[in-house]
Protein backbone atom coordinates (compact mmCIF):
# COMPACT_ATOMS: atom_id res chain seq x y z
CA UNK A 1 0.00 0.00 0.00
CA UNK A 2 1.72 3.18 -1.02
CA UNK A 3 1.14 6.52 0.43
CA UNK A 4 0.66 9.95 -0.92
CA UNK A 5 1.69 12.64 0.82
CA UNK A 6 0.87 15.89 1.70
CA UNK A 7 1.70 19.14 3.61
CA UNK A 8 0.47 22.57 4.62
CA UNK A 9 3.46 24.77 5.51
CA UNK A 10 2.39 27.58 7.65
CA UNK A 11 5.17 30.89 7.57
CA UNK A 12 4.12 32.25 10.45
CA UNK A 13 4.37 30.92 13.58
CA UNK A 14 6.78 27.66 12.99
CA UNK A 15 3.92 25.39 12.50
CA UNK A 16 4.16 23.08 9.69
CA UNK A 17 1.40 20.82 8.88
CA UNK A 18 1.43 17.44 7.52
CA UNK A 19 0.00 14.24 7.00
CA UNK A 20 -0.71 11.01 4.84
CA UNK A 21 -3.47 9.57 3.21
CA UNK A 22 -3.60 5.86 2.09
CA UNK A 23 -5.26 3.69 -0.52
CA UNK A 24 -8.55 3.40 1.72
CA UNK A 25 -8.95 7.44 1.76
CA UNK A 26 -7.76 7.01 5.98
CA UNK A 27 -5.56 10.03 6.52
CA UNK A 28 -4.07 11.14 9.65
CA UNK A 29 -2.36 15.04 10.22
CA UNK A 30 0.10 16.14 12.34
CA UNK A 31 1.03 19.57 13.72
CA UNK A 32 4.80 20.03 14.06
CA UNK A 33 6.19 23.07 15.36
CA UNK A 34 9.53 23.87 14.17
CA UNK A 35 12.03 23.95 17.35
CA UNK A 36 15.39 26.33 17.76
CA UNK A 37 17.30 24.24 16.24
CA UNK A 38 14.76 23.76 12.93
CA UNK A 39 13.56 20.17 13.81
CA UNK A 40 10.40 19.00 13.09
CA UNK A 41 8.68 17.96 16.42
CA UNK A 42 5.21 16.01 15.66
CA UNK A 43 2.31 16.45 17.82
CA UNK A 44 -0.33 13.99 16.26
CA UNK A 45 -3.92 15.44 15.66
CA UNK A 46 -5.65 12.50 17.15
CA UNK A 47 -9.60 13.44 16.33
CA UNK A 48 -10.88 11.08 13.70
CA UNK A 49 -12.54 13.17 10.43
CA UNK A 50 -15.60 10.60 10.77
CA UNK A 51 -16.18 12.00 14.74
CA UNK A 52 -15.24 15.41 14.28
CA UNK A 53 -18.42 15.42 11.51
CA UNK A 54 -20.06 13.50 13.62
CA UNK A 55 -19.51 16.22 16.31
CA UNK A 56 -20.24 18.96 13.83
CA UNK A 57 -23.55 17.81 12.70
CA UNK A 58 -24.75 17.60 16.64
CA UNK A 59 -23.91 20.52 16.92
CA UNK A 60 -26.48 22.11 13.94
CA UNK A 61 -28.84 19.69 15.76
CA UNK A 62 -28.56 21.37 19.08
CA UNK A 63 -29.28 24.78 17.07
CA UNK A 64 -32.85 22.63 15.97
CA UNK A 65 -33.52 21.79 19.24
CA UNK A 66 -32.62 25.21 20.59
CA UNK A 67 -34.92 26.72 18.34
CA UNK A 68 -38.09 24.53 19.48
CA UNK A 69 -37.34 25.37 22.83
CA UNK A 70 -37.23 28.91 21.96
CA UNK A 71 -40.57 28.40 20.34
CA UNK A 72 -41.88 26.89 23.29
CA UNK A 73 -41.11 29.13 25.61
CA UNK A 74 -42.41 32.15 23.49
CA UNK A 75 -45.91 30.07 23.72
CA UNK A 76 -45.58 29.78 27.14
CA UNK A 77 -45.04 33.35 28.20
CA UNK A 78 -47.61 34.12 25.55
CA UNK A 79 -50.42 32.10 26.73
CA UNK A 80 -52.20 32.62 30.70
CA UNK A 81 -53.03 29.13 31.30
CA UNK A 82 -50.23 26.75 30.33
CA UNK A 83 -50.25 23.80 30.32
CA UNK A 84 -54.26 23.67 28.89
CA UNK A 85 -56.77 22.21 31.50
CA UNK A 86 -57.35 19.48 29.18
CA UNK A 87 -53.36 18.07 29.78
CA UNK A 88 -52.59 15.50 31.93
CA UNK A 89 -49.28 14.40 31.35
CA UNK A 90 -47.74 11.07 33.36
CA UNK A 91 -44.96 12.00 35.02
CA UNK A 92 -43.75 9.23 36.78
CA UNK A 93 -44.37 6.97 33.50
CA UNK A 94 -42.02 9.73 31.50
CA UNK A 95 -39.73 9.78 34.67
CA UNK A 96 -39.15 5.64 34.21
CA UNK A 97 -38.46 6.01 30.20
CA UNK A 98 -35.75 8.98 31.20
CA UNK A 99 -33.96 6.57 33.81
CA UNK A 100 -34.29 3.52 30.65
CA UNK A 101 -32.53 6.19 28.44
CA UNK A 102 -29.67 7.09 31.06
CA UNK A 103 -28.95 3.66 31.83
CA UNK A 104 -28.75 3.02 27.51
CA UNK A 105 -26.36 6.16 28.05
CA UNK A 106 -24.42 4.61 30.35
CA UNK A 107 -24.41 1.85 29.14
CA UNK A 108 -22.83 2.65 25.97
CA UNK A 109 -20.14 4.82 27.59
CA UNK A 110 -19.21 1.16 29.12
CA UNK A 111 -19.59 -0.49 26.12
CA UNK A 112 -16.92 1.84 24.67
CA UNK A 113 -14.32 1.31 26.97
CA UNK A 114 -14.76 -2.21 26.98
CA UNK A 115 -13.99 -2.53 22.99
CA UNK A 116 -10.94 0.12 23.71
CA UNK A 117 -9.97 -2.79 25.76
CA UNK A 118 -10.53 -5.25 22.92
CA UNK A 119 -13.03 -7.31 25.04
CA UNK A 120 -15.73 -7.78 22.42
CA UNK A 121 -17.51 -10.47 24.46
CA UNK A 122 -18.08 -7.73 27.05
CA UNK A 123 -18.46 -4.61 24.78
CA UNK A 124 -21.30 -6.62 22.96
CA UNK A 125 -23.55 -7.38 26.23
CA UNK A 126 -22.97 -3.97 27.07
CA UNK A 127 -23.94 -2.73 23.65
CA UNK A 128 -27.08 -5.08 23.68
CA UNK A 129 -28.50 -4.16 26.90
CA UNK A 130 -28.41 -0.10 25.95
CA UNK A 131 -30.16 -1.61 22.42
CA UNK A 132 -32.82 -2.59 24.51
CA UNK A 133 -33.27 0.10 27.13
CA UNK A 134 -33.72 2.69 23.97
CA UNK A 135 -36.26 0.41 22.20
CA UNK A 136 -38.09 -0.07 25.67
CA UNK A 137 -37.80 3.75 26.22
CA UNK A 138 -39.50 4.64 23.11
CA UNK A 139 -42.15 2.23 23.40
CA UNK A 140 -42.72 4.06 26.67
CA UNK A 141 -42.80 7.31 24.40
CA UNK A 142 -45.60 5.91 22.63
CA UNK A 143 -47.59 4.38 25.02
CA UNK A 144 -48.08 8.04 26.58
CA UNK A 145 -48.80 9.48 22.99
CA UNK A 146 -51.70 6.93 22.47
CA UNK A 147 -52.92 7.74 25.95
CA UNK A 148 -52.91 11.74 25.90
CA UNK A 149 -55.84 13.55 25.95
CA UNK A 150 -54.69 16.49 23.04
CA UNK A 151 -53.32 16.05 19.52
CA UNK A 152 -50.53 17.79 17.27
CA UNK A 153 -53.97 20.05 15.62
CA UNK A 154 -55.64 20.55 19.28
CA UNK A 155 -54.07 23.57 20.00
CA UNK A 156 -50.72 25.42 20.07
CA UNK A 157 -49.58 23.09 23.32
CA UNK A 158 -50.10 19.86 21.60
CA UNK A 159 -48.08 21.05 17.95
CA UNK A 160 -45.09 22.25 19.93
CA UNK A 161 -45.09 18.85 22.64
CA UNK A 162 -45.50 16.28 19.79
CA UNK A 163 -42.79 18.44 17.58
CA UNK A 164 -40.34 18.68 20.71
CA UNK A 165 -40.87 14.55 21.65
CA UNK A 166 -41.48 13.67 17.90
CA UNK A 167 -38.65 14.87 16.29
CA UNK A 168 -36.34 13.38 19.62
CA UNK A 169 -38.15 10.66 19.35
CA UNK A 170 -37.29 10.07 15.79
CA UNK A 171 -33.60 10.97 16.76
CA UNK A 172 -34.16 7.56 19.35
CA UNK A 173 -35.29 5.30 16.46
CA UNK A 174 -32.05 6.30 14.03
CA UNK A 175 -29.56 5.89 17.14
CA UNK A 176 -31.54 2.48 17.45
CA UNK A 177 -30.60 1.54 14.03
CA UNK A 178 -27.34 2.94 14.32
CA UNK A 179 -26.78 0.50 17.18
CA UNK A 180 -28.23 -2.59 15.51
CA UNK A 181 -25.81 -1.87 12.98
CA UNK A 182 -22.86 -1.76 15.37
CA UNK A 183 -23.92 -4.94 16.83
CA UNK A 184 -24.04 -6.78 14.11
CA UNK A 185 -20.81 -5.38 12.65
CA UNK A 186 -18.70 -5.49 16.10
CA UNK A 187 -16.50 -8.23 14.44
CA UNK A 188 -15.92 -6.69 10.95
CA UNK A 189 -12.28 -5.69 10.17
CA UNK A 190 -13.77 -2.79 8.24
CA UNK A 191 -14.66 -1.22 12.08
CA UNK A 192 -10.70 -1.78 13.52
CA UNK A 193 -9.44 -0.37 10.59
CA UNK A 194 -10.66 2.87 11.48
CA UNK A 195 -9.65 2.76 14.81
CA UNK A 196 -13.02 2.06 15.67
CA UNK A 197 -14.23 5.72 14.85
CA UNK A 198 -17.72 4.43 13.82
CA UNK A 199 -18.02 3.15 17.50
CA UNK A 200 -17.23 6.33 19.10
CA UNK A 201 -18.96 8.18 16.43
CA UNK A 202 -21.97 6.72 17.33
CA UNK A 203 -21.91 7.00 20.67
CA UNK A 204 -21.75 10.22 20.78
CA UNK A 205 -24.48 10.74 19.26
CA UNK A 206 -26.89 8.51 21.65
CA UNK A 207 -25.22 10.65 24.52
CA UNK A 208 -26.27 13.46 22.78
CA UNK A 209 -30.06 12.00 22.33
CA UNK A 210 -29.83 11.35 25.98
CA UNK A 211 -28.93 14.90 27.33
CA UNK A 212 -31.58 16.15 24.59
CA UNK A 213 -33.85 14.42 26.19
CA UNK A 214 -33.16 15.23 29.80
CA UNK A 215 -33.74 19.11 28.97
CA UNK A 216 -36.87 18.66 27.22
CA UNK A 217 -38.06 16.38 30.05
CA UNK A 218 -37.54 18.62 32.57
CA UNK A 219 -38.94 21.47 30.31
CA UNK A 220 -42.20 19.65 29.49
CA UNK A 221 -42.97 17.38 32.65
CA UNK A 222 -41.08 19.49 35.30
CA UNK A 223 -41.18 23.09 34.78
CA UNK A 224 -44.37 23.11 32.40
Amino acid sequence: MHAVAFSFLFGYNGLTLSGERDDLGDSEATVAPLDRGGALRPLALRAHPLVFGVVLFLASELMFFAGLFAAYFDLRSQTLVWPPTNVHLNVIESGIGTLLLGYSSGAMLLFTRALARDNVSVARLWLSTSIMAGIAFLAIAMHGWSSNTFGVASDAYGSVFYTMTGFHALHVAVGILLLCALFFGLRNPALSANHRAGAEAISYYWHFVFIVWVAIWGTIYLIR
